[in-house]
């Protein structure tokens, strides 16, 4: 699974209007400067943003946009629902979708809703404040915490899929 370059855009420049202190106004060139992201793509960004209600823009003197709410309380899948619409890793579990050939035998169809809200939770859980500040040293490291240290890693069995069998 990969974002759109336009969804990763959007969460580099709310990230860069988080660490603007969120409530002062901005210029959408000056994030599109800061970022790198081409001025174009950057104002559309802050339209679709703004729309989803996660900037707020002011015109005239001193406008620009800032954040609708703290970057605490704004999350990595809101920014990306901003831009992409609900997360849906197939297209079987949209409202009204009926488009793929496999529909009416496929025996996973209705697990993806669950796969879904799994990966839309662990998105909802990761703040833009957090994305926001310099990462811990080490942080994104694949390697366990404790095996890094030179400790013993203890291997874990992921749960069976309900209604799985072996």
């Amino acid at each position: 699974m990969r974002l759109s370059n336009l969804a990763d855009y959007a969460v580099v420049l709310m990230s860069a209007a988080a660490r603007q202190c969120g409530s002062v106004a901005i210029h959408a060139g000056l994030l599109a400067e800061q970022t790198g992201i081409p001025g174009p793509t950057a104002q559309k960004l802050v339209s679709q943003l703004a729309r989803a209600g996660l900037l707020v823009a002011s015109r005239g003197s001193g406008g620009g946009v800032r954040l609708a709410r703290p970057a605490a309380a704004i999350s990595v899948a809101d920014i990306i629902e901003a831009v992409e619409g609900p997360i849906a890793l197939t297209s079987c579990v949209a409202e009204g979708r009926h488009d793929c050939s496999l529909e009416g035998s496929c025996k996973v169809q209705p697990h993806w809703g669950v796969v879904n809200g799994a990966v839309r939770a662990a998105l909802q859980e990761i703040s833009l404040a957090s994305l926001s500040v310099a990462p811990a040293k080490g942080a994104g490291s694949h390697v366990p915490p404790d095996t890094a240290a030179g400790g013993s890693a203890q291997t874990t069995t992921p749960p069976a899929f309900a209604g799985a069998t072996s």
